[in-house]
């Protein structure tokens, strides 16, 4: 006689949604009829076309009220078939096509009457991202290792002090010029930004120091240490703070490309350095034998240690491999600015720690999540220019408000490598 189950909470029916995935569908409802509200009442304030300029004097022109009330009505009619049915597998597709029409509604609210350059600003979000893919690749290849690296901030900010103030003293070297002067002070940040991790790795691997806490001592030794020498050298001496901007390199035939073109190839070389290290990343972490014994490490060390992979080594090598990719992506403020400024980096350490979580701790999602954040600084530098009525203070803290709304939405549902801040006791 067959026997038939009842159906629990903990087993749901086969195509039954479970808890989990009915609260989220509810709250991801809530959320559309939130913004719909916000669109009704914050963006259909400002009457006129905004005109988004492209490459090539060409533009397109979006009327600002009509399009608020348009992605408000949408949205309400969104939330409402989320609430009642969901939208199953095209979930995300909707969320991606909601914000999308968020978007534009602001930047149209924003730039209503006025002229805006959209592709510049897409350019920009590209330029933005680059110390983020940098941080976060130095993130993924410590907690794929099994050490979780909150010391990016820290790394960073001394990849940008180093490279400023080594470069600027190279410059005067006999026989070298201030470019070469330059990629010296870069060489030198790649080395002290490995040394500190090497700090890290010997703290939280030899002692078994609390890996957090090993991270933010980092952290806050090296804004203390660049913010004394900063104010106490570099503002004494100038000439030790002076070196070289790089501008854009332009791909022969690709920067020709409409559109495209102007955006990702009319950049610099650290931009081109960031995405060669995500395909360079990506191959070796998921198509050889370091990037295998690399994942087994950060899953589960004790297989791996029986297995025969020198677990502790490995771990040194990555996070000193790690600290070496930060310091080059620290290089990036110094390459922009030509100049070191106390506490230049400003937290995007921390971002890139989002990013990586965002990014789902894969290089390729890093990349895409290091493009979203700095639209989002993107954005901001560009409300700046604008007479939009919105706070400087509120202007400047866009992106780490956007920065908490993303993780808030992505962190839950992501998982990180199982042994990442696990101390391991080799046997």
């Amino acid at each position: 006689m067959s026997v038939t189950m009842p159906t629990t909470p903990s087993t749901p029916a086969s195509g039954a949604l479970t808890y989990e995935e009915k609260r989220h569908a509810r709250n991801l409802g809530i959320a559309y009829i939130v913004l719909a509200g916000i669109t009704m009442i914050f963006l259909t304030g400002h009457s006129g076309t905004a005109t988004f300029n492209l490459d090539g004097g060409r533009s397109f022109g979006l009327p600002a009220q009509p399009l608020a009330w348009f992605v408000a009505a949408s949205l309400s009619v969104v939330a409402g078939i989320q609430l009642w049915r969901g939208f199953g597998k095209w979930t995300n597709v909707v969320l991606a096509m909601a914000s999308l029409l968020i978007f534009m509604s602001f930047l149209s609210w924003a730039a209503a009457g006025r002229e805006f350059s959209f592709i510049g600003m897409l350019a920009s979000a590209v330029t933005f991202s680059t110390p983020l893919i940098f941080g976060a690749c130095a993130g993924i290849m410590c907690e794929r290792s099994g050490v979780v690296n909150i010391a990016i901030e820290g790394l960073l900010l001394n990849g940008a002090f180093t490279s400023a103030f080594v470069g600027s003293i190279a410059s005067g070297w006999p026989g070298m010029g201030p470019k070469s002067g330059f990629w010296v002070g870069v060489l030198a940040a790649m080395i002290t930004s490995a040394l500190f991790a090497w700090l890290l790795a010997w703290l939280a691997i030899r002692f078994k120091v609390d890996q957090v806490i090993v991270g933010f001592f980092i952290n806050f030794f090296v804004l203390g240490l660049t913010s004394f020498l900063s104010s106490r050298v570099l503002t004494e001496n100038p000439d030790y703070n002076d070196t070289p901007t790089l501008g854009a390199w332009k791909i022969p035939l690709l920067e020709r490309i409409p559109v495209l073109g102007q955006i990702l190839f009319q950049q610099t070389v650290f931009v081109y350095a960031a995405y060669v290290l995500v395909v360079v990343f990506t191959w070796f972490l998921f198509r050889t034998k370091w990037g295998l014994r690399t994942r087994a490490v950060g899953e589960h060390p004790r297989a791996a240690d029986t297995l025969g992979v020198n677990v502790l080594r490995l771990r040194y090598r990555n996070v000193i491999m790690a600290g070496a990719i930060a310091g080059f992506g620290g290089a990036w403020w110094t390459a922009t600015l030509g100049r070191f400024n106390e506490n230049i980096t400003n937290g995007r350490g921390f971002i890139a720690l989002a990013v990586v979580i965002v990014g789902r701790w894969h290089p390729v999602g890093a990349l895409s999540a290091a493009l979203l954040f700095g639209l989002f600084d993107s954005v901001a530098d560009k409300l700046s220019l604008l007479n939009t009525g919105l706070p400087s203070e509120f202007i400047k803290m866009t992106p780490y408000l956007m920065t908490i709304v993303v993780v808030a939405g992505f962190v839950g549902r992501s998982r990180g490598p199982k042994a990442a801040g696990q101390p391991y006791e080799s046997q």
